[in-house]
């Protein structure tokens, strides 16, 4: 017994480098999805699959897979390497977002995908966006940290990237632009930017994002979805089934796949799902996923702060912020804390693109960590 162990921790140690928090989290999350998710598509599966509750399982299972295969494999490689590759992947993210205004693919009433011919796999090139746009900042704020001050070669590329991305992604996702938006204004905080251009980025960000939402295909569901938050006599439909979940979970919950609510409330398997860990697992269930996302905010703290190179800890700064921002928001619509969105809540949520890009960001973050701790033995 001893014996198996030993040989359990070696193979741990070799493989799962990086901060072991970070790996508990994400382990823990992930196992808390499967159940979740198995229990919210129940209705679902009757309108899509026939009845078969097994598919939607499946096909989520190799997302869920596929997305620690690939926080296993970016986690291995040095994360310096991506301070190479973000203005590449920034550039080709770019003409897909266009893409998405002219011939993105409907999907939950929203034109955020873009289909891959033949394969027929639709993905959110937001995603892509997000972290490319994260990336390439934090490795210009890491390269300029001597010459804060120069307008040309400084400020104006951040200004520029993050004002082209946040509004082209508002023109079909505003609630993701806003997100992105104050992601990127933490991380030029940390990255000791000059508060007058912040203040032009916020100005900038907010006039263009402005025009780009009432240009947009979803200005009229934003707007009657402001109303709805702020007159309690127009709360919407999804609100008032996400209330009754939590309301009726009470302290411990119903029991894993006794939620009732599935059965009304619109997509609970995604931008709902908190309502229905709520619901089967009580306040108790809602804390522990709120204290893990927490656990993951304070670990990529952590590991800011023990970072000796200014990429690595601006890089698991940004990433930090944009996953636990995106939960943040995801939980607090559940409990009527904000208007309704449609963000998932990140290594919970059924997702395609979404799962994977937060297995991505969680890889990179565990890298840094890893790049510390390989230094310091």
């Amino acid at each position: 017994m001893e014996a198996t162990e030993v040989a359990q921790q070696s193979w741990i140690k070799h493989n799962l480098k990086g901060d072991p928090v970070i790996w508990a989290v994400a382990f823990l999350l992930g196992i808390i999805s499967i159940f979740t998710v198995y229990s919210a598509t129940g209705a679902f599966s009757f309108t899509k699959y026939g009845g078969n509750t097994e598919l939607p399982l499946i096909k989520h299972l190799s997302f869920l897979a596929l997305s620690f295969g690939v926080m296993w494999l970016t986690h291995k490689i040095d994360y310096r390497y991506y301070s190479k590759i973000a203005l590449i992947f920034l550039i080709i993210s770019i003409p897909m977002l266009v893409a998405v205004i002219f011939i993105g693919v409907n999907v939950n009433s929203a034109s955020r995908w873009l289909s891959i011919p033949i394969v027929g796999i639709t993905f959110q090139p937001s995603d892509l966006a997000k972290f490319a746009l994260i990336t390439h900042i934090s490795t210009i704020l890491a390269k300029k940290q001597q010459n804060i001050e120069n307008v040309k070669e400084y400020a104006l590329p951040l200004l520029g990237w993050t004002v082209v991305v946040c509004g082209l992604i508002a023109w079909a996702n505003a609630s993701t632009a806003i997100v992105l938006l104050s992601c990127v204004g933490l991380l030029l905080f940390i990255g000791r930017v000059p508060i007058k251009y912040m203040l032009i980025l916020g100005a900038c960000g907010i006039f263009l994002g402005g025009i780009a939402l009432f240009k947009g295909e979803r200005f009229n569901t934003f707007q009657k979805r402001i109303e709805a938050f702020t007159d309690p006599d127009k709360m919407s439909f999804q609100l008032q089934q996400s209330f009754i979940a939590i309301a009726t979970g009470g302290i411990i919950g119903k029991g894993p796949g006794n939620s009732t609510q599935r059965n009304f409330l619109p997509h609970p398997y995604s931008d709902f799902i908190y309502a229905i860990v709520v619901e089967e697992y009580g306040l108790i269930g809602g804390i522990v996923v709120l204290f893990l996302f927490m656990v993951l905010l304070y670990r990529g703290m952590v590991t800011v702060s023990n970072s000796e190179r200014a990429f690595g800890g601006l890089l698991s700064a940004g990433l930090s912020f944009a996953l636990v921002m995106q939960a943040l928001v995801n939980m607090g619509v559940a409990v009527g804390l904000g208007p309704v969105t449609g963000l998932p809540l990140p290594l919970v949520s059924m997702g395609g693109t979404s799962l994977l890009f937060t297995g991505v960001s969680l890889g990179i973050i565990l890298s840094v960590s890893r790049g510390e701790v390989v230094e310091s033995e």
